[in-house]
């Protein structure tokens, strides 16, 4: 006589097993980007970096592009890149790293500067 096992605790292990490896993962993914964040090349420290894109035409684009060299301007169609010049004067290069990238303010500064905010009228009640 074979024994069939149950269906409820069957389930319950197998939920438990999928809780604690999803689990370890979420605890594997932060604590390597904690520790991810201070490595040199990480992705907060960009090398490059698109400074503004312009259109031009259909699926043409001028785009000013930082590099630790300078600054490079790009023409940017469907099929290819071509380099159109390179900026390399100190003080104009100055001007243009001043300048936030082209989608001005990222998500992650403006939900800090929210939370802050937020705060700062908490504690004001």
């Amino acid at each position: 006589m074979t024994a069939t096992p149950e269906l409820i605790p069957s389930a319950l292990k197998m939920v438990g097993a999928l809780a604690a490896v999803l689990g370890g993962l979420f605890v594997m993914f932060h604590l390597a980007r904690r520790y991810m964040r201070d490595v040199p090349g990480a992705a907060n420290q960009r090398l490059v970096r698109v400074v503004a894109s312009r259109a031009i035409g259909l699926k043409k684009a001028v785009m000013l592009v930082d590099v630790p060299d300078g600054v490079l301007v790009l023409g940017v169609s469907g099929d290819r890149i071509q380099l159109l010049s390179r900026i390399d004067d100190p003080e104009t290069l100055k001007q243009i790293r001043a300048q936030p990238g082209p989608g001005g303010v990222s998500f992650h500064d403006q939900l800090a500067r929210l939370v802050t905010r937020r705060k700062a009228d908490e504690n004001e009640h």
